[in-house]
This record gives structure tokens, sequence and C-alpha cells, in this order.
């Protein structure tokens, strides 16, 4: 059988191009996620101003938590978004390691040099500009090229890119910013690193003592470079100080995971990419299970003559699933090896874009090894033999005897094993709706309601399909029926094929019902958040820089006499434990955070408060939205559990829960406690409110941004950029998902052509039987019309009931955000692929005569 299987596929190319173009873009995109999550797991960086230390020390970025589980406390680790510190007392224990010549502590500061035109100057790849203290240029090979090192609190030394495109040199005097107003450093150096003449990030570097002050985090580090004795290997000392240490919260690094402890941006990208790719691996491979169990057995369908013959003469069961087996496979290993450079392509298309949104460095290198190649071949491989032997089990059940009757004469009623499993889904989709709404405003319950919902929905789809398929018909058959001859013919056709008719409308149900469900919870969200952000922001001004604002902004804009109020606000994320409905169970959640002083918050940023007082935030008590409060099963008098940016542990009180959590943050803090423990201890924004009877603030406003070069003065509140990051988010989604919708699109043009080129020769005797090449087109339009409607009404339907568990979920409202244009796309889009791959095939087999094509094998 397996000889006859390579005979069959070199016999039958055309026949499994859908196979084949299915597995293809399955194992591109499989291979897509591999290389993603792989550059995730082994993100690295060659390290810089560590590069000369053979040890770095530095906190692990991932929060490490004991959470409940069902055997018991297990250790769960989630990504932080901050640097995390290190104890300063660690050098005594580091440096009485054997083996250690010396260490070094690293401490780094925000530091912006205003460059000739007024404003601060952009670092190197667009990212800010650090201070160090001086004798951490040890660890990295710098050379003074001119000038000497730094020796009082006004002087300062600056790498050799930075002085560049600062116009400055040893001896000269530059302004800076370091968390103030700009004040005056004189230049007594200029420094380079050794064989790299363009850092990675711009540094400029101060006296030790300056740089301690100026980082105003007494005991504490952000890292330690530790130097091996002569005759002491980098391996063997990292696992002495390691066992020393005996800290699971440091990372004990050498090579090039050094450049991970100096790069953060490098430390929170891995983690980024591993959320971004199992998030969308998961779906992918259910609906490569879907595509692939499609078109095997549509072509097994349309062999069903050669099936029967086969078992007629004697072909057991067993023989004949060994063979479509093999032949899937056969086609699997093609489709894997040509699948894996194209998902090489995809994916360095997809790292440009996420470079883009600032979702990963612009610099960043993707990892391309051989695990994602294999387990994209295996997956396939898999996804192919599964397919294919659950394909090949209704054309292998019939006795001999009955085989070509069986053939001839398509089966219309539904077995009895997929009208039950049909029922059960049903039933089951619509206890997952009613219990939906029933929860009210128990957003976690919802969501995962919704998220259940929409595949239970599609797979009950999937398997009655013909029933389905036979009630779209006699709702379309008037309308086609109003067309006298092609029209009748096709209400005809589709009426007597009821499972080709499913076969068809099922990839489009799948498409339509993903990409609504996607894109319109997605548009639900914007808008619900747009919403909550105008209704919100009641301040008259806003004022912002790209490199984040000093906190001394706000108290200067409070001392104004036009002002009758100044918030700061800083933002960051945490990490909160939540716990199942009977806390038996436990998982880590990343929420955003925001910090915002109490006092006069009301005037310039209305949170909606549903119980409890905001003005009672202090550093032991913490705000909740109601989304929050709902994934953390948490309201007012309640504590929480939560890890702060740079990992300290919180146990708050909660003392409010408030509405308009999605324009503005999931958790609110009071503003000295979260800006303590953000990396650059800068405010995101100044909300301002004028004073009674103030007119125009914005030139008091003007006067003060000048005092801090690089604010700028809004009259309003810029919703585009508040609500980048949500727009950031939405377009990520947007592009996971389009790679199942895309994939989907494929099921939809593979069905069809299928379909219409199994045909040949019912066209040809059409022909013979007096109907003219542009009547069977005109049948053939009129079916693709009913295909499409069928198939993207049913889609619609389908995804109705998740979207509106959804909206109730965002909006406490049935009502989601549908734009009518987005919706023509998404319906005009799959109905035009669904159209072409059902018409240009029958265009071009209608070019052979009708003698020459009622010849051909099927």
């Amino acid at each position: 059988m397996v000889r006859l299987a390579f005979a069959t596929v070199r016999a039958r190319k055309g026949g499994f191009v859908g196979t084949f173009v299915a597995l293809l873009l399955g194992s591109a995109v499989v291979s897509v996620c591999g290389i993603l999550m792989e550059s995730g797991l082994r993100t690295s960086m060659p390290p810089e101003r560590y590069a000369a230390a053979d040890v770095v020390v530095s906190g692990r970025q991932h929060a490490r938590l004991q959470l409940k589980t069902v055997e018991g406390p297990q250790p769960v680790k989630q990504p932080l978004v901050e640097k995390v510190p290190v104890r300063a007392d660690l050098a005594r224990r580091i440096a009485s390691v054997p083996g250690v010549a010396d260490v070094t502590a690293d401490i780094a500061v925000p530091a912006d040099l205003i460059g000739q035109d007024g404003l601060p100057l952009a670092g190197a790849n667009g990212a800010e500009t650090t201070g160090h203290n001086w004798s951490s240029t040890g660890l990295g090979p710098y050379r003074l090229t001119s000038g000497r090192a730094p020796s009082g609190d006004r002087e300062v030394v600056l790498d050799q890119d930075l002085a560049r495109r600062a116009g400055a040199a040893a001896g000269e005097t530059v302004l800076l910013m370091t968390g103030s107003t700009p004040e005056a450093f004189r230049v007594t150096g200029v420094v380079a690193l050794d064989g790299d003449p363009s850092p990675r990030r711009s540094v400029l570097f101060f006296t030790d003592g300056r740089a301690e002050r100026l980082a105003a985090r007494t005991g504490f580090v952000d890292a330690f470079g530790i130097r091996a004795a002569a005759g002491t290997g980098a391996g063997e000392l990292a696992d002495a100080v390691s066992d020393a240490l005996a800290d699971p919260d440091l990372a004990v690094v050498t090579g090039d995971a050094r450049g991970k402890a100096e790069f953060l941006d490098v430390a929170t990208t891995g983690s980024t990419l591993v959320l971004l790719a199992s998030a969308v691996g998961g779906n992918i491979v259910v609906v490569t299970v879907f595509v692939v169990a499609s078109t095997l057995s549509l072509s097994i369908t349309h062999r069903r003559r050669e099936v029967a013959l086969l078992r007629a003469v004697g072909a057991t069961p067993r023989q004949v699933r060994r063979m479509v087996a093999a032949e899937a496979l056969t086609v699997a290993v093609s489709g894997a090896v040509l699948g894996w450079p194209l998902g090489i392509a995809v994916v360095h298309w997809i790292r440009d874009h996420l470079a883009r949104h600032g979702f990963v460095p612009r610099d960043y290198e993707l990892v391309i090894g051989p695990l994602p190649a294999v387990g994209a071949a295996l997956i396939a491989m898999a996804t192919a033999y599964t397919a294919a032997r659950v394909a090949a089990r209704r054309a292998t059940r019939v006795r001999p005897s009955e085989a070509l009757g069986e053939a001839a004469v398509e089966r219309a009623e539904l077995g009895r094993g997929r009208l039950i499993t049909g029922g059960v889904l049903v039933l089951g989709a619509v206890g997952l709706f009613v219990t939906g709404l029933t929860q009210g405003g128990d957003f976690a319950a919802l969501a995962g309601f919704a998220n259940s919902l929409v595949l239970v929905v599609v797979i009950a789809a999937s398997v009655w399909g013909p029933v389905l398929a036979r009630a779209a018909t006699r709702a379309l058959t008037p309308l086609l029926r109003m067309n006298q001859g092609p029209g009748f013919l096709a209400a005809a056709n589709i009426s007597a094929h009821a499972r080709r008719l499913a076969g068809a409308v099922i990839p489009l149900v799948l498409s339509v019902s993903f990409a609504a469900t996607v894109v319109f919870a997605e548009t639900t969200t914007q808008h619900t958040a747009e919403r909550q952000l105008r209704a919100g922001s009641v301040a008259d001004h806003v004022l912002t820089s790209s490199a984040g604002l000093a906190p001394e902004v706000a108290h200067a804009v409070r001392e104004l006499d036009q002002v009758e109020a100044a918030t700061g606000v800083v933002r960051s994320k945490v990490v909160a434990v939540t716990p199942d409905a009977d806390e038996e169970r436990e998982s880590l959640v990343s929420l955003g955070a925001q910090g915002v002083e109490p006092g006069g918050l009301h005037r310039t940023m209305d949170l909606q408060p549903r119980e409890g007082s905001l003005g009672r935030l202090n550093d032991g008590t913490v705000a909740l939205s109601t989304v929050a409060s709902s994934w953390l099963d948490r309201g007012v008098g309640d504590t929480v559990r939560l890890v702060l940016g740079d990992g300290t542990a919180l146990t708050p009180r909660v003392v409010a829960v408030y509405e308009r959590g999605l324009a503005f943050a999931d958790v609110t803090f009071d503003h000295d406690l979260l800006l303590a423990h953000t990396t650059a201890r800068r405010d995101d924004s100044v909300l301002v409110r004028a004073a009674e009877g103030v007119d125009d603030l914005a030139p008091a406003l003007a006067e003060v941004a000048q005092r801090y070069p690089g604010t700028v003065v809004q009259d309003r509140l810029d919703l585009d950029r508040q609500l980048e990051q949500q727009k950031a988010n939405a377009w990520v989604n947007y592009l996971l998902v389009g790679l199942i919708i895309a994939y989907a699109g494929v099921t939809v043009v593979n069905t069809q052509a299928m379909n219409t080129v199994a045909r040949r020769r019912e066209f040809a005797l059409l022909r013979l039987g007096g109907m003219t090449r542009a009547q069977v087109m005109r049948m053939m339009r009129w079916e693709a019309l009913a295909v499409v409607l069928a198939g993207v009404g049913i889609g619609t339907l389908a995804s109705v009931p998740a979207l509106l568990l959804v909206s109730l979920a965002l909006t406490q409202s049935l009502l989601p955000t549908v734009p009518p244009l987005l919706y023509l796309a998404i319906a005009g889009g799959t109905a035009l692929l669904a159209a072409t791959a059902a018409l240009l095939p029958a265009r071009l087999m209608l070019r052979t005569r009708p003698v020459d094509a009622i010849g051909s094998r099927e």
C-alpha cells in the first residue's frame, strides 16, 4: 500500500494540491511561532559596558511566587518590566568568594544631554541616555580618547558618539537634565568602547558619589561586575558566586547572557515573544487540524469511486487507511520542508513590525535554530496522519458488495454519532451563553465564556455541516429559482449535494466567525477605552515628554497661582495573584498600573469610583478597576497579593473600585510609591486643571515647560497618544490572529477550488446536453452566491454569542461596536475569495472540449 500511495500522489498531483498548500502554510505558521518561542527563550545580546566582566550579578527579571495548585504549592514565574535592583551590601559577600579578583558596582540614573537646539538628544537607536558611576567603566573595554576622569560633582565624561552628536569636547560645558532643570556640567573627557564605534546605548559617566546621590536608592545598585582571579574560569567562578549568594531572585551570568543583565529591553523582550508565540501557537494547531482534515476529507470524497473499486477487488479497510495515511504523510513531508523557508521570511517581516510598534528592540536578532523546523515538520505529519485516518474511516466502513453503490450515491443523512455529537455541542454552547448572561459584571467569567463559546460554536457547525447546509438550501432556494434557467439548476444542484455544499460553507463559517469575533472584540475594546478616556479626562491641559517628566514638573506647575490642581501620573505594570472560584488554585496575571497623587485627583482624572474612596490612597492601599476586581475576586476592604515592576512584593488593602480602568489602568497606587519602583523614576504625564476664573493657562504652563526642555503642553488630552498602547496591543492581536484568519482563508480557496475541479465530467455532460459555456458559468455564479450567503450568514451568526458576552464584560451592555465598513470588508473579502476560487477553475475547465472532458478520470 505504501508503493501504491506514492504512485497515487505522482499520478494525482492536482488532487493533492489543496492538502499540500494547507500543510505548507500550516508548517510555515507553526515555524513562525516556533522561531518566536525559541528566540524568546534564548534571547541574548553581546554585552558592551559589561564586556570586561567575567561574571555579572543582577536581579532576575521575573517574579517568582509560590502559588496554590492541585498538586500543592508550586513556584511560578512572571516577567517584570522594571529593572530589578540588587542590594549593595552583597559586594562584601561576593568579594569573599575564592577566585574573585575584584567586584564593581554599576549604578544607572536617567540623564538627558541637551543639544544645541535646546532639546534633549536622543540616545543611540532612539533609546534614552543613561548616566553611570565612573568606576563602572572598568566593567567594559572603555578607554579615554581625550581628557580625564571626572572628579567633581559638576563634571561628566561622555561617550564618543554622544559627544560627536552634541558637538562637545573635553574642556567644554554642556547642559544635563538628571531629573530636574538643566544643570551645567564640565566635560572632562570622552570615552570609547574598544572595537565598537557605535554602541547600542548612549552613556555618560559621573563621579561615583554623584551617581549614588542621583540614583536616590540607598543600599541598592543595578548590578555587580566581577573579574576572575588568574587561573579561575568564568563558569567555575559563576557557580561559586551563585552558591555563596544562594538567592533565587539573583541572576549570576556569563557570556552573552551578560547582555540581558545590561539591557533591560532585551530581558523583557524574551518574555514578550514567548507570550505572543504561545498565545497564537495553540490556535494555529487547532485551525491546522480543521484545514487539513477538511481538505483530506474532500479529496477522499472526490475519490470515492477509486476507493470503492479497491474495496471491491479485495483491499481491506486497514490497507485503504494505510494507503491514505501514506499519501498524507508524503504530502506532509513536502509541505513541511518548503514551509520552513517561508516561515523564516514571514517571521522576519513580523519582527520588523513588532520593532516598529515598540514590542522588540530595533536591533533585535531572531534565533533561527533547527528545533522549530523539526517541531513544525512533526506537527504537520502528525496532523496529516490523524486527519487522513479520520477522513478514511467513512470510505472504508462499507462492505465490498456495497462499495460501488455507496460511491455513486451521496448519503443524505448524518450518522447517529455526528447527530449526537453536534447536539451535545449545541447544548454546550447554549449553556455557556446562558451562564455568561447570568454573570453580570464578572469580567473574568465573561471573558472565559466568550473565548470558549466561539470555538464550541464553530466545531458544532462543522459537525452539523450538512444539516446547516440543507437549512440554508431551503432558505435560498426561492432566491435561486427566481432565475428559471441556471438559477433553477443551481438550486437543484445544492439541494442534491448537501455534503458538498457543507464542505464549501464550513470554511467560510470558520473564517468569518474567527475574524468577526477577534476584530469586533478589539473595536469594542478600543471604543470603550476611548469613551472612558473622553469622559474621565477632566483636566484642561496635559504636559508630556518623549523621555518622561521629572516629578519636579508637577510640583512646579502646582505652585502656579492660576492652577487649581496638578496630578503627576506615573505608569508601570504589576503582577497580581488571581485565585480561582474556590481559592484552592492560584495563577498570575500582568496588569497595567498607574501612580497618582490622591489630593485633587477628581479635578484632573475622573475614574468613576463605584465603591470606596480614591482619596484614601497611600503607601499601604490600592484601588482596582472593575476588571481587575473581577480578575482578582477582591473588593473594598480586601487585601491583594501584588508584585511591583521591580520585583517588590506588596499586600495592600483595596480602598476603591472604579469603572474606567480600560482607559487609564487596572491598578492605581499612590504616586510616590509606584514612582520609587520604576526604572526611570519619571512621570508619564502631568494633568493640569485651571483655577476658577482663569481663561488662559497656556502661557504660564509654557514658561514652566521652558525650564524643562522637551516638555510639551497640550490644550487637551491627546487621545491618540493615550490610546497608543491599546492600539499597539490591538495591532499585535490583529497580526497574530490575522495569520489564523489568512490560514482559514486558504481553506476557503482550497475547498472551493477542489469542489469545482471535481465537477469536470459534470460540466462536460451539461454542455453535451446543450448548455453553453455562458449558461454553465451563470449556474456556477448562482451556486457561488448561495455558498457565500450561507457561509457568511452562518459565520456571522456564530460570532454573535461570543461578541455579546465580550460587550457585556466591557460595557455592561449587549451591544458590541461593529463598524459597518469593517464588517463589509470581512464579509466581502471572504466572499470574494470563495467566489474567485469557484469561478476561476470553472472558467478554465470550460475551455476543454466536452468530448475530451467526459472521458477524463475523476
